[in-house]
């Protein structure tokens, strides 16, 4: 009996149950956290236009640094742990190989930006993180949608996050926890 069998808190859907599921229709987003189904409703435009100027950003930057093996890709599924029945869909990834696919396994992943929406409870942000964590996932970045974007980016020590820079105010601001440094500005990442 596997160990995800025996664990009662583990719920009893699989990584190939969440890639059996057929594409959502309304854009709502279905993860697997540890194998239980999660639905968010389609990301609004809001977080939309976050994900796609962060994304630019972070393309732009990789592209300076001529990381052309290096590949920017928002939302797409991540095969977190077979285990613990973890896929997840990240805002943005930063990916080692070519976009091909609809999913990845957790090494192809150098970096993940997860856009916390207010209806994002602590449990699914905590549960996020540490599968991130157990992944080996090297980056992740986490921006908080209140009235003003907080960005807050982690590098993986250990087995564990830690926060090496955090964002609250516009204004150039260069980001050191990622595949190469990436300069943001917050105004910017909101400009439609």
């Amino acid at each position: 009996m596997s160990a995800a069998l025996q664990d009662p808190m583990i719920g009893p859907h699989t990584i190939e149950d969440w890639l059996d599921l057929p594409p959502s229709e309304d854009g709502s987003r279905t993860e697997l956290i540890f194998g239980y189904f999660y639905v968010t409703p389609p990301p609004s435009g809001e977080h939309q236009v976050v994900a796609f100027n962060l994304a630019v950003t972070i393309r732009d930057a990789l592209r300076a640094a001529e990381r052309r093996e290096l590949h920017v890709v928002p939302g797409v599924g991540v095969k977190i742990s077979s285990t613990m029945r973890t896929a997840l869909i990240p805002d943005v990834v930063v990916l080692d190989r070519r976009p091909v696919g609809a999913s990845f396994p957790p090494e192809a992943l150098i970096m993940a930006v997860e856009i916390w929406s207010p209806g994002n409870k602590r449990a699914e942000r905590e549960a996020k993180m540490a599968a991130y964590a157990s992944a080996g996932v090297p980056f992740v970045w986490t921006i908080e949608q209140r009235a003003e974007l907080n960005l807050t980016s982690y590098r993986l020590v250990q087995d564990h996050y830690v926060a090496e820079n955090t964002v609250r105010e516009a204004g150039p601001t260069t980001i050191t926890a990622a595949p190469v440094p990436v300069t943001v500005d917050l105004d910017a990442v909101l400009d439609s």
